[in-house]
């Protein structure tokens, strides 16, 4: 829970209680959201919090999907 914390404070430059928010929510449903940005920023954020995950051996998952 800490490492999903830490990640959104990183890399979407949430506050600890907005991180804790949206941790909370992927802890309990499975999924949630961070943000929503132009598609070229939400593919560089992906890739950035994918390898970071893995370097860091920690299972987490990030996808970015369009909105209407």
């Amino acid at each position: 829970m800490e490492f999903v914390i830490e990640v959104l404070e990183r890399y979407f430059f949430l506050d600890r209680e907005q991180a804790t928010t949206i941790m909370l929510k992927v802890h309990n449903e499975g999924a949630g959201v961070a943000g929503i940005y132009p598609r070229d920023v939400a593919e560089t954020k992906v890739r950035q919090v994918r390898e970071y995950a893995r370097s860091h051996q920690h299972p987490l998952q990030c996808v970015m999907e369009e909105t209407e």
